[in-house]
């Protein structure tokens, strides 16, 4: 958590009262998620928040795979989970941790609350449990299977066990109260049969507890002072207490509730994610278009950035949606004040200087960072023939227009002042190359003669640059809520999110850019190579965010 002085979120005030009155000494949190698909922008708010609290009371995070549910989990998912949140900054206690572990101890639970006649197996298939369970203003029914004795559910739960029932055919179920006016409360399953093999457990089990049984206990077993999940698990928190109450666990966790991080032009489901990936609307995972951790990392987003906005964000009770121009502020910011700054023309057009010697070439200096001398210099080739943008040269212009013009003067970033005298043309007249000449001795001088540049444009020398391939990501949707009132959250997905621009030039510092780097290209925004498609032969820079926020303009 920021060192920020600020008011106490209200889950950081019940920690403090917890030990200040000793109801706790210490405390330990964790962060469970299921490994049936990548973390997303959602998870980095759960993982700050539960690590960074451990962090700020000198206590302890476990990392713990919800593992429950092996028809959908895959030890990918499993290993992209720890690596986001190494990435992020943290690091949990101890081994990593999984459901999974405690089986057998579930199992033996299980049995307890049958013997204790607070849990029954149950027949009713999905349709009949779903008519039977009432609805938000009707009570439920009780299963005509809830009466069985003790001794015939503990067989059939040893059946259920040992594989002799298909999956559907039959349950385990609290025995609780189906008029309870809470629906999780109304005989939840406990146990249902999965004939799947388990990414840790192999073939052991074909019975798997539900998430709302296995997640207290687990909490009970690890010995978590404070569980902390979002909103949408408050009307499960009942049904937590309840386990914890009739079953012989080793501690009593509570559960604590806070807004989930909700986004806009932003999707966070992992069922809609998945699609995205599976019917290739997106290129996997970490596409860097893509809201989870891997694809942030992949474009270029910093974990302290992440970090900031949640902060920003903030922790309450309350539903809410953040605007993304928020999360684009904070990676700015961070990227304003630690990218070194380089050259990068992105439409390139050759400009010839006539006046300088076509075999001389010298060597500029220039800041790394305009505010950091502690970065140091780099040394920018220089020679007759540069690449400028195309969109800074114009044959004529009006008075707005602040770059190179026919006839008028512009500087060149950290070098001398020049001046167009004519554009060279195809047969289709098209540019293909201005003709201009160095304003003699303006390297970091205004002209003697008192006329001064227009402007300031970038470039980069002809005879020593680095070709490269520059991909310009933006939002992944073009609808401020893609998802919401029943919408197709497909159709707004975004056509110019991912534009491709090969034969770009950049400064020749750049053949040495790292994976992890981030530039700003001056006056184009912050880049950061592709993990993926960059190797030997080929450097790919991906658009990390540009200096503005365009859309909101647009809005």
């Amino acid at each position: 958590m920021s060192e920020t002085i600020r008011p106490l979120n209200f889950i950081e005030r019940i920690i403090e009262e917890d030990l200040n009155s000793g109801k706790v000494t210490a405390i330990r949190t964790r962060f469970p998620p299921e490994p049936n698909g990548y973390l997303h922008l959602g998870h980095a708010k759960s993982i700050w928040l539960n690590f960074g609290l451990a962090q700020r009371y000198g206590g302890k995070c476990n990392l713990r795979m919800d593992d429950t549910n092996p028809a959908k989990e895959e030890e990918e998912y499993v290993e992209s989970i720890q690596h986001d949140v190494q990435w992020l900054g943290y690091q949990w206690d101890g081994e990593v941790h999984y459901a999974s572990d405690y089986f057998d101890q579930l199992h033996a639970w299980a049995v307890y609350l049958i013997e204790q006649g607070k849990a029954f197996v149950c027949d009713l298939n999905a349709e009949q449990m779903r008519e039977y369970r009432g609805t938000l203003t009707e009570p439920g029914k009780e299963s005509p299977f809830r009466t069985r004795s003790v001794e015939d559910n503990l067989a059939l739960f040893e059946k259920m066990r040992a594989g002799e029932f298909e999956e559907g055919a039959c349950c385990l179920r609290a025995k609780i109260d189906m008029a309870s006016a809470n629906i999780n409360l109304r005989d939840p399953v406990l146990y249902r049969i999965k004939k799947a093999s388990h990414h840790q457990t192999g073939d052991k089990w074909c019975i798997y507890p539900s998430y709302d049984y296995a997640h207290g206990q687990s909490d009970a077993i690890e010995g978590i002072t404070h569980s902390i999940c979002t909103l949408e698990f408050e009307s499960h928190r009942p049904l937590y207490d309840w386990c914890i109450q009739n079953l012989p666990v080793p501690a009593e966790p509570h559960q604590y509730e806070f807004s989930r991080l909700n986004v806009n032009y932003t999707v966070t489901s992992k069922r809609k994610l998945k699609q995205l990936v599976d019917e290739n609307h997106v290129a996997g995972w970490d596409d860097p278009r893509m809201p989870t951790i891997a694809g942030m990392r992949r474009r270029g987003y910093t974990p302290k950035a992440l970090r900031d906005f949640c902060e920003m964000a903030g922790v309450t009770k309350v539903e809410g949606v953040v605007d993304i121009s928020m999360l684009e502020h904070a990676i700015r910011n961070d990227l304003n004040d630690n990218s070194p700054r380089a050259m990068c023309v992105l439409h390139p057009l050759k400009v010839i200087l006539t006046n300088y010697p076509e075999t001389q070439t010298e060597t500029i200096t220039a800041p790394v960072h305009p505010q950091r001398e502690d970065m140091g210099t780099r040394a920018l080739p220089f020679g007759r023939e540069i690449f400028i943008d195309q969109d800074d040269f114009r044959e004529e212009a009006n008075k707005q227009y602040k770059r190179l013009v026919k006839g008028k003067r512009v500087r060149l970033r950290n070098a001398y002042v020049i001046e167009a005298d004519e554009a060279v043309k195809d047969a289709a007249g098209n540019i293909i190359a201005v003709h201009a000449r160095v304003i003699e001795d303006t390297l970091g001088k205004d002209p003697a003669d008192g006329v001064k540049a227009k402007g300031v444009i970038h470039w980069v020398a002809a005879h020593d640059n680095l070709d490269c391939e520059v991909r310009l990501y933006d939002r992944l949707f073009t609808d401020v809520a893609p998802d919401a009132g029943g919408k197709n959250y497909l159709d707004y997905l975004n056509p110019n999110s991912l534009v491709i621009l090969s034969g770009c030039k950049a400064e020749k510092s750049l053949a040495t850019a790292g994976l992890e780097d981030r530039f700003q290209f001056e006056r184009e925004g912050y880049f950061t190579l592709d993990n993926k498609h960059t190797n030997a032969d080929s450097a790919v820079f991906n658009r990390i965010i540009g200096l503005k926020d365009t859309w909101e303009k647009v809005a």
